[in-house]
Formats: structure tokens, sequence, C-alpha cells
């Protein structure tokens, strides 16, 4: 990577996308943190993207909170000027961003299909579009993908109502993969990060205050996207599990 590496985490007002923000800047990233929640226009959950850029910069890295609705290709194109005007480059777009509404697939009416599908599928779209040509330029950047344990386990998708979420994810790895083979030849990577298991999230709070204490800790997710960051341009195609991160990870760590 260059002397100076520019991330934008998109989802970075709270929980994982914190967490990633965070992450890249130890590793030395400056951050653009984008999100809906700002502090002019909060959430009912803790958490605003100027929170997180206070943090970053109390890390000695650059920052940009960006308001940023994914659903709407202007405010994303107006996210990726800003980071090029003020920070110079694109180097690392991390597509967190997701929602999910549950409800028996009988019962999900077109309004909550859709929502899941444009933030979760084209959402993660829009951005990567928007910082093609950056990082076409450039010869160079790392797109990482954030997807689900329920692309795989069908069941679970089913018990706990999330069959469009599901679906946007499975689509999210498709792209994934085909867009590696694309952008390959043009020294940028595409990877996936697939989150096996339920983390403890603000949002899971919310929706079970009796969150079980043995669930996954934001950070987990945050160092599998920061190894995701550090490998070579070379590595791309990939989607891995957190445990295969932090596997690959300590193996690197053995004399």
């Amino acid at each position: 990577m260059p002397e100076t590496t520019v991330a934008i985490v998109i989802g970075a007002s709270r929980g994982i996308g914190r967490h990633i923000a965070l992450a890249l800047a130890r590793d030395g990233m400056d951050v653009v943190c984008a999100a809906r929640s700002t502090r002019d226009a909060p959430s009912k959950l803790s958490g605003t993207i100027e929170e997180t850029a206070s943090e970053v910069e109390a890390l000695g890295q650059r920052a940009r909170a960006v308001p940023c609705d994914i659903r709407q290709e202007d405010q994303v194109a107006e996210m990726v000027s800003r980071t090029t005007e003020e920070l110079g480059q694109i180097d690392v777009l991390v597509n967190n961003a997701a929602v999910v509404v549950p409800a028996p697939f009988s019962e999900i009416t077109s309004k909550r299909w859709d929502l899941m599908l444009d933030v979760n599928l084209g959402g993660t779209v829009l951005c990567t579009r928007a910082v093609l040509p950056i990082m076409l330029e450039q010869g160079s950047g790392r797109i990482i993908n954030v997807s689900s344990g329920a692309v795989t386990d069908p069941e679970l998708a089913a018990q706990l109502g999330i069959i469009p979420y599901a679906v946007s994810k499975a689509a999210v790895e498709a792209l994934t993969t085909a867009l590696a083979a694309e952008l390959q030849p043009r020294g940028i990577s595409v990877n996936c990060l697939r989150i096996e298991s339920a983390i403890a999230t603000e949002g899971a709070e919310l929706a079970d205050p009796g969150v079980d204490s043995g669930w996954e800790q934001p950070e987990t997710a945050a160092d599998a996207v920061r190894w995701l960051a550090a490998q070579d341009t070379s590595y791309t195609g990939h989607v891995v599990t957190m445990a295969e991160a932090r596997e690959a990870e300590a193996r690197k760590a053995r004399p």
C-alpha cells in the first residue's frame, strides 16, 4: 500500500462499521465515515459518523464524517467527490451498511423487500460503481463487501424471517466473485467477509435486550476486514469468514 491510504467505510456510525473504521485507522489509514446517522439527524440507536470520525482522529489519522444515504446516487457521488477533493485518493472501500426487517416470507410487503434489496445490494453496487473510476485511474484499490452466514444457512434464514436479507447477501457474494474476475487485470481486488455468527451490536441489543453475552463482538468482524485490507491486490475473489481470517492471521504470526 502507499504511505498514505484512504478508506471509505459505509455504515460507520456504530456497530461493526465503527469498529472497522477504528481498526483501519490503527493500521495508519485515513478514514471517511459514511452513514445516515449524524449529529443533526441521529437515529434511535446511539452513535453518529461525527463521533466515529473523532475517534479516528484521536488515533492520529485524518477523518471525514460524510452523511450519505447509499440508496441515493447523488449522495453517493457527493461522498466520493468529497473524499477525493479533501483526502486525495480512495484506496479501500468497505461496503458494510445493511438493513434487515424480519418477517415470514408470506407476510413480507413489497416495500420491506425493496428496502432490503435497495440498501444491501443496491447500495453496494452504487458505492462500488462510484469509486471505480478513481481506483481504475490509480491502477489499484481494494473493495471489501460484507455478507452473512444466512447465505449458507437457509433454515436459519427461514427461522429468523430474514429471507430477503439472505437473498441480498447472496447477491453481494456473487457480485464479489464476478467483479473480482473483471477487475483483477486492473490491479483492483474485490473480496467479501461473510459474518458467520451473531454479533453483539447496538442494533442486536435493541432488538433483544437479553442479547447473549457469548455472541461475537464487533471487533472480531473489524479484525477480519482489517486482514482483508492488508492483503495484496492479487488476493481477490474470495469470500472468507471471520474464523478463516483469524486463522490466516494466526498462521502469519507463527514462527
